[in-house]
């Protein structure tokens, strides 16, 4: 392992994804929200992604060169077409102009359609939240989740999050998957050729495994079984039929070069909390957040990530050797 600050990070994966054929712009937001996850410690959603996105951008499944469009499609929504490229250009673009709108009309929604992987849900809320906003953000993803009691693959596993301002310090975060751990989890378990833990998936033949290449082939397991899945097809209906987005079934693959396009789908919902209670909201999640606190050993969401962040912006994150020799061949 190479332990590399953040912003040489950052660089290096800027010259990775342009010289795959992305613009600089959109490199730069993918490159942000990369490091970003590593740096919180979730390395699934980090740069162990850009091999995958980059050879996309060359086989034309993603188009590097997208400039997202948005609409206003009425007082308080906003309809974001990313145009088949990266999803952090076009989420960027929804989050800013949905805070816009939620300082005047008190909530606002964003809808995205025709986009790629949104990485870690939780940032895009926390984005929100440090505007003095609540956010909410929902997305689906290709199929990976059956509907409770079936075999096939229909829904993704579909991470929603959610953000609030606090009275001290950064947002409280709740970020999650709809599936008992995240895919990429199980992708980066493949890559390395280690097993996953029994219980996170099954095989397509719906046996349980501990094989993470079966598992890819297979259907991950829902969070709270047939609630998780239920909630599943909730957050499908959200984020791809509101949107006018590709169900998980009909998107494709988000690590591999060749297929169909993903286009999938997200929303994004921006709350002022004063249009609704009236000021001293932080105050009043401050006396929840207190309480949960006040026994010893309880820890809230988010607190581990934030460890993260600060111990990376002080040290640097570490990247596997192999990983960064790829990195740096394909920087030229």
């Amino acid at each position: 392992m190479a332990t590399l600050p953040l912003a040489d990070l950052r660089t290096l994966a800027e010259a990775v994804l342009v010289a795959a054929g992305t613009t600089p712009a959109n490199a730069g937001h993918v490159a942000h929200a990369l490091v970003a996850a590593d740096a919180d410690g979730i390395a699934s959603h980090g740069v162990a992604r850009l091999p995958a996105y980059c050879d996309q951008v060359r086989s034309g499944k993603v188009d590097g060169a997208a400039v997202p469009v948005v609409v206003q499609t009425a007082a308080a929504t906003l309809a974001v077409d990313a145009a088949d490229g990266f999803a952090y250009p076009a989420v960027a673009l929804a989050l800013d102009r949905a805070a816009a709108l939620a300082a005047t009309t008190g909530i606002a929604a964003a809808g995205v359609r025709r986009s790629h992987h949104f990485g870690v849900a939780g940032h895009h809320v926390e984005r929100l939240a440090r505007s003095g906003l609540v956010g909410l953000a929902f997305t689906n993803s290709p199929a990976g989740l059956a509907p409770w009691g079936g075999r096939r693959a229909l829904y993704g596993t579909n991470p929603i999050a959610f953000a609030c301002p606090r009275r001290d310090g950064a947002p409280l975060v709740v970020d999650l998957s709809l599936s008992k751990v995240a895919r990429g989890r199980i992708m980066m378990a493949a890559q390395k050729g280690e097993p996953i833990p029994e219980g996170w998936a099954v095989d397509a033949e719906g046996r349980p495994t501990t094989d993470a290449k079966a598992a890819m082939a297979g259907t991950m397991l829902p969070m709270g079984d047939a609630k998780g899945a239920a909630l599943a097809l909730m957050v499908e209906l959200l984020a791809a039929g509101l949107t006018g987005a590709n169900y998980g079934f009909a998107a494709g693959s988000f690590f591999t070069a060749d297929g169909p396009r993903p286009r999938i789908g997200h929303l994004f919902l921006a709350i002022d909390p004063a249009a609704l209670g009236g000021p001293g909201f932080a105050d009043r999640a401050a006396v929840l957040l207190d309480a949960a606190t006040a026994e010893p050993g309880v820890r809230l969401p988010g607190d581990r990530r934030l460890a993260a962040r600060a111990a990376a912006m002080a040290g640097g994150v570490a990247v596997p050797d192999g990983l960064l020799a790829e990195l740096r061949s394909r920087a030229g």
